[in-house]
């Protein structure tokens, strides 16, 4: 059994002085009775992390083995991220929910991506006539969520394009929300914002093409964003590969890029929801959530706030409990006030995750 002493930060405006941690779950009430071997961590204690936009089982060239799987989902748990929104991935990960070791994983199935407009190996690719089937199918399959591939280079242009007509988007994403799922996308520029903005799509992923309009549509129907802030970093490097070729494109993601503290910063101020996520996978190295929610403070939100992006608010969000009566216990200690101080989720004193220390 754990006792937890000091504050227990519950959410944004409850703490607790302590609570316990019993056969694996969270309780408030002091257990009775003898026989209890205790073992006290004394601190700040939040909810674990979520990593809001992460891949499990993906890298630079596709799916993976189940080894390197694992490796991933370690690296994601010893960083403090004990639940994890797949954003997208070729690899059967169902496997990860027998282990009591590997953090929780919610799944939106795999990308589904316009024929030759995304990543080679990553994604679902079809043509307009077939999105609403897919999307379907992949809502039946996933947890909840469909991700989409909502704009791309487009080669005969030679700039981000949106890759599918307004009105197959909009039957789509019908599609998903009549199979009890939301949806989500990739989107870079601002034209394919509009698209999904007016298909009622839940949120968006890096959302850099966020303009005046948008910014007020996304308020008005409560979308939210997951920035990938650490993501959005290497986008001088993925630029640079295709200045000679494609100008346009390396203008745009340079642009974007530059704007990008603006942008985010007048998405918080309308009041847009944030979340956290890194974009782990792919190209970006897994287990930088309290990297993020440290770049989260500097698009204008306090400590406090990405706090709450990264633990509670985001859990909220995803149907899922935090430091609730009866919830499995999945949390942080940590040596200082993270909503005074949020880099103190990059230095937890104790990870517990369904009532194990690690």
């Amino acid at each position: 059994m754990l006792h937890l002493s000091g504050e227990v930060l519950v959410g944004p405006e409850e703490v607790r002085p302590e609570a316990w941690v019993v056969g694996g779950r969270i309780t408030f009430e002091r257990p009775t009775g003898p026989g209890h071997d205790v073992e006290t961590l004394r601190g700040w204690f939040v909810p674990g992390m979520v990593d809001a936009h992460c891949h499990v089982g993906l890298d630079r060239h596709g799916a993976v083995d189940d080894a390197t799987t694992e490796a991933q989902a370690l690296t994601d748990r010893d960083h403090g991220i004990l639940l994890i929104r797949d954003a997208g991935s070729p690899a059967d990960t169902r496997w990860i929910d027998e282990r009591d070791d590997l953090p929780k994983v919610i799944r939106a199935g795999r990308h589904i991506a316009r024929t030759r407009r995304y990543i080679r190996n990553y994604a679902h690719e079809v043509e307009p006539d077939q999105l609403v089937e897919r999307v379907r199918i992949e809502a039946r399959v996933g947890d909840g969520w469909v991700k989409l591939v909502g704009d791309w280079i487009d080669r005969d242009t030679g700039d981000l394009e949106p890759c599918w007509p307004a009105d197959v988007l909009a039957e789509a994403i019908a599609a998903a929300h009549e199979e009890g799922a939301r949806t989500t996308a990739h989107c870079f520029g601002p034209d394919s914002l509009r698209d999904f903005a007016a298909a009622g799509t839940d949120c968006i992923e890096h959302a850099t093409g966020l303009e005046r309009d948008t910014i007020d549509s996304f308020a008005a129907q409560g979308i939210a964003i997951v920035p990938t802030l650490v993501n959005i970093a290497t986008f001088p490097q993925i630029a640079e590969s295709a200045k000679e070729k494609f100008p346009d494109y390396h203008r745009r993601m340079l642009d974007l890029h530059a704007r990008r503290h603006e942008t985010f910063g007048a998405a918080h101020e309308a009041g847009i929801p944030i979340y956290l996520g890194t974009d782990a996978g792919g190209s970006i190295e897994h287990g930088l959530a309290a990297q993020e929610a440290v770049e989260l403070t500097r698009v204008g939100m306090t400590h406090a706030e990405a706090l709450g992006a990264a633990t509670w608010g985001a859990r909220t969000w995803l149907r899922r409990p935090g430091l609730e009566e009866g919830a499995d216990a999945d949390l942080l200690a940590l040596d200082r006030d993270p909503r005074e101080d949020v880099t103190a989720l990059g230095e937890p004193t104790a990870i517990v995750l369904r009532g194990v220390t690690f």
